[in-house]
């Protein structure tokens, strides 16, 4: 059985180059924290903080593999920050550290890392040439403000919605929120523009016909992306999995 027991010295760069060794050691307990070979995988694709590029800021005092794992609880358990267990840094530290790599673009660059690594070792190249994209509906919680969510008529739900763009191996290279009332075609147009900023080797994208019409036409003539519509045929009834619809 694999170990989750960290090494005696932690090789993140907050222990490295930063203030992080001064502090407590925690011993990983949840099934949420990194084990011994995800974090070897994940140490060398880490981003590099701003203060050890030189460009500012105070050298941090916390280990990132502890921080990664105080996120991972929150995401894998569902829990409210202020609920963040006791052994783990004060969870505004912890909301903190979060949302400074969010904002800064580091947690976006670690999940492309992670991707395009996972890309690799299915012998594929890095740079995606063709696409999927979805939506989904979901039931917002009571607290979710009007103005961020909508009925979606057709999946009767009420709530938002999300966009998602991903790779043939279901990977994702791009994401979007909206109220569950936004037509998936008006959602696409920024969505598809960001992945073609972001991702020149597409060509090519699926999609069903919640995206067909005037979308195509725009997705072929402004950005050079054949968006292919993949329909049911009108013999179908109940769930049918539809080629490159579902991967």
């Amino acid at each position: 059985m694999e170990s989750n027991a960290p090494s005696p010295a932690c090789d993140c760069l907050a222990h490295r180059f930063g203030n992080a060794a001064d502090g407590p050691d925690r011993a990983p307990c949840y099934g949420s924290d990194l084990t011994e070979a995800e974090w070897q995988v994940i140490r060398p694709l880490l981003p590099v903080p701003a203060w050890l590029q030189g460009r500012g800021g105070r050298p941090e005092g916390y280990c990132h593999r502890v921080m990664l794992d105080a996120v991972r609880y929150v995401v894998d358990n569902g829990v409210k920050w202020v609920n963040l267990p006791c052994d783990f840094p004060s969870y505004r530290r912890v909301h903190a550290f979060a949302r400074r790599w969010q904002v800064t673009g580091l947690l976006t660059e670690l999940h492309d890392r992670l991707r395009d690594n996972v890309r690799q070792k299915e012998g594929r190249s890095p740079d995606p040439t063709a696409a999927i994209v979805d939506s989904q509906s979901l039931r917002a919680a009571t607290n979710i403000p009007r103005s961020t969510s909508g009925w979606d008529g057709g999946k009767k739900v009420g709530g938002r919605k999300r966009h998602l763009v991903v790779d043939c191996l279901g990977l994702v290279l791009a994401v979007a929120v909206t109220a569950a009332s936004v037509q998936d075609r008006d959602a696409a147009v920024p969505l598809l523009e960001r992945l073609r900023t972001m991702y020149f080797s597409i060509r090519l994208v699926w999609a069903d016909g919640g995206y067909a019409g005037r979308l195509v036409d725009w997705a072929a003539e402004k950005l050079q992306l054949a968006l292919e519509i993949v329909k049911r045929t009108d013999d179908t009834s109940g769930f049918v999995v539809l080629p490159r619809r579902w991967v």
